[in-house]
């Protein structure tokens, strides 16, 4: 998919992201949606059982499931259930995304700034 600032189309999307990761060997498939500055949307298709691997976590990011059931995992005590409409802050810990069944999600996420402290 070219880059395109919108308007989009998400039910259209989450069907070809879907299909795309299906295609896929590893049972994925990501598109980024939008970028302005610092901020990127992407869409992200994963097939039942598929995921992504622990991986290091921008200084802010959401996550929003758009279909299908997921797992956030981010340590012991800490995975996060998720299904279809849920919306969820990510930490900033190393965490990783298991797809408990066919799945796309909208990641948004702030990166390349420096975090404010607080204090």
């Amino acid at each position: 998919m070219s880059y395109s600032p919108g308007p989009h189309d998400l039910t259209a999307l989450t069907r070809a992201a879907l299909a795309a990761a299906r295609e896929d060997p590893h049972g994925r498939h990501g598109d980024l949606l939008l970028r302005d500055g610092h901020l990127r949307q992407s869409m992200i298709a994963l097939t039942t059982d598929s995921t992504l691997a622990d991986h290091n976590a921008p200084p802010a990011a959401t996550l929003q499931v758009l279909q299908g059931e997921l797992m956030v995992t981010a340590g012991p005590g800490e995975d996060v259930h998720l299904k279809a409409g849920q919306l969820v802050q990510l930490t900033k810990e190393r965490h990783g995304v298991k797809a408990l069944q066919d799945s796309v999600f909208l990641l948004t996420t702030v990166t390349g700034v420096q975090e404010e402290r607080q204090g």
